[in-house]
């Protein structure tokens, strides 16, 4: 039995498919399968349940698989107890974010980032909130940038700036006329929300509730699978949409479309760099918090002096 092997139960656990957990553990299918295979006949129970690629656990194969999750992060905080006595900025960084905030970020915190300490490459995951989180947990990356209020048990939170939404929409709509968009107002017009399990979505229904009403008498909302394929469709004329101001302001054009701010109290977030407590590397969490800071990013209320929360 090695780390390796309890790394691709891990894996098959969180994608319940060998093919997409062979990919997340970048070898092929056949030597996932194998291994697991293996590892099964050693312990001589089934740990999956297997049909046409797809696996579940068995009863025995889950209580085995957390204790392997378990195994991995004390194998990772090994790692952690040897970096404490060398260089905090030497060696890779594994930086998550979530996908409303990598791609209008790291333009900016990459190239800044690599001059202030050359000696650190950033391995970046864009994900969900939920799924970064349990990377976090289970040592699989070192900081995430993610919106807050959210559970982070476990876990100190840093915020870094504020953002508010904005309302867009191409400029011959109705609403274009309007200084200020009320809330409300979105559930009686065609909207265009991301898709179930980004934490942005939830949030601009949480703004508007009667949006995804089965019983209001507005439209219903349309999905799109990323802030910058729903702009596209906005400016096809398929409806309006709620984006990040950042999202907004840092990216060269927007195709004619024009953006309104809501009326007051606007929905907004707060982003924030989170991380494990037990991780070493505070220099290293300090000097990103420090570039991102420092970066020139329009759309944004940047907290220079907010606390470290720790839950």
């Amino acid at each position: 039995m090695t780390l390796t092997e309890l790394r691709y139960l891990v894996n098959l656990d969180k994608e319940r498919h060998f093919g997409r957990a062979a990919e997340r553990s970048f070898v092929s299918q056949p030597t996932l399968s194998v291994a697991v295979k293996k590892l099964e006949d050693e312990l001589g129970v089934a740990l999956f349940e297997r049909n046409r690629g797809e696996a579940r656990p068995t009863p025995v194969g889950a209580r085995i698989i957390e204790q392997a999750r378990r195994v991995l992060t004390e194998a990772r905080r090994i790692e952690d107890i040897a970096n404490q006595g060398g260089d905090a900025l030497s060696g890779p960084l594994r930086l998550g974010a979530i996908y409303t905030v990598g791609p209008y970020m790291l333009p900016q915190l990459v190239p800044a980032l690599r001059k202030s300490a050359p000696n650190m490459p950033l391995v970046i995951e864009e994900n969900y909130t939920s799924v970064l989180l349990d990377q976090l947990r289970d040592s699989e990356v070192d900081v995430a940038l993610i919106a807050l209020p959210m559970d982070v048990a476990g876990l100190n939170a840093w915020p870094v700036y504020d953002e508010s939404f904005v309302v867009m929409m191409p400029p011959d709509h109705v609403l274009a006329d309007e200084v200020e968009i009320p809330a409300a107002q979105l559930a009686y017009h065609p909207l265009l929300l991301l898709g179930p399990g980004h934490c942005f979505r939830e949030q601009v229904i949480e703004a508007c509730p009667k949006c995804v009403d089965p019983d209001a008498d507005g439209p219903r909302p349309q999905t799109g699978s990323s802030l910058e394929t729903i702009r596209h469709m906005v400016v096809s004329g398929l409806g309006i949409t709620v984006l990040p101001e950042a999202s907004v302001k840092n990216r060269p054009d927007d195709g004619g479309l024009v953006a309104r701010p809501f009326k007051p109290p606007a929905p907004q977030r707060q982003i924030a760099l989170v991380w494990r407590k037990t991780f070493p590397r505070f220099k290293a969490i300090a000097l990103l918090r420090d570039t991102l800071l420092g970066c020139n990013i329009h759309g944004v209320r940047f907290l220079p002096d907010a606390p470290v929360q720790s839950a």
